[in-house]
């Protein structure tokens, strides 16, 4: 399961919009999953820096959602303080705002802790909202999907969460122009896909597009496809250009997209072979 019952949602505040949208963003799925909400302030001079504020949150959220809320105030920098808390109280999933200037590029030299980085190196899954739009619910799961064996590993996160709300699911498969020859080694893995999601009792559809901007092509699609959320795996090994430069389609999505993004790490494993034991 990519998320487990019982255990807590970790959500960043910094008393913006963005952040208190994340919160109820968050309603259902603690619901769903039987979690407690963990709000967490981090500062950079004191653990408890804005307690009373955070307090007064944690009071309103559990009166206005019935959940179990617990607050926690951290000393240090964001995104590694993050990665700290969330191993230490196993949570199950953090769902963090993303201010207006996140940084997503570093320098060669640079050891501040990027966006991407965070996302790679987080051992749970992350969920990240850039729009002050508040979802009530999820109806349309929209799966970006490729040859890669990490594409392949999300199709049974995508049903969990399908099941969960019971939502559709949109896979959406883009591919650089004129491509032919890719396109046509795609094409037997999406009916697999399909096939797969339909005997789970999930209603899915899947479009393949044409672009030489793929993040842009995907977002754009789930814009207009109503979606609610977009799923995606964390690609690991990244090549210098990647690393220091226009990072990878799943990082662009994330930055650019106004639809919550969910970004899961793939397993370690030596091979992957889902469709050929059922995944």
């Amino acid at each position: 399961m990519i998320i487990k019952d019982n255990q807590a949602i970790l959500i960043p505040i910094d008393f913006t919009k963005l952040s208190y949208i994340a919160v109820k963003q968050t309603y259902n799925l603690a619901r769903y999953t039987k979690s407690k909400l963990v709000l967490i302030h981090i500062s950079p001079n004191s653990d408890s820096d804005r307690k009373a504020d955070l307090e007064n949150l944690a009071e309103s959220t559990q009166a206005e959602s019935g959940l179990k809320v617990e607050t926690m105030g951290a000393k240090g920098e964001l995104y590694s303080t993050i990665i700290k808390v969330a191993t230490d109280i196993d949570a199950s999933l953090v769902v963090l705002a993303l201010e207006e200037n996140a940084k997503f590029k570093s320098g060669m030299f640079s050891s501040a802790m990027t966006v991407p980085k965070f996302l790679t190196t987080a051992h749970c899954p992350i969920i990240t909202l850039r729009s002050t739009d508040l979802r009530d619910g999820c109806k349309n799961i929209i799966m970006p999907f490729d040859l890669s064996p990490e594409s392949r590993e999300k199709v049974s996160y995508a049903v969990q969460l399908a099941r969960l709300y019971n939502a559709d699911i949109k896979i959406i498969s883009v591919f650089k122009p004129n491509d032919e020859e890719y396109e046509n080694k795609l094409f037997p893995y999406l009916q697999q896909v399909k096939k797969f999601i339909k005997a789970e009792g999930v209603h899915c559809t899947n479009r393949t597009l044409p672009s030489a901007t793929a993040a842009e092509a995907i977002v754009e699609y789930a814009v207009k496809s109503e979606g609610d959320i977009i799923i995606q795996m964390n690609q690991q090994d990244l090549s210098l250009t990647e690393k220091f430069g226009a990072g990878t389609v799943g990082h662009k999505i994330v930055e650019i997209s106004p639809i919550p993004v969910l970004n899961v790490n793939p397993m370690k494993r030596e091979s992957m072979s889902h469709f050929s034991s059922g995944m």
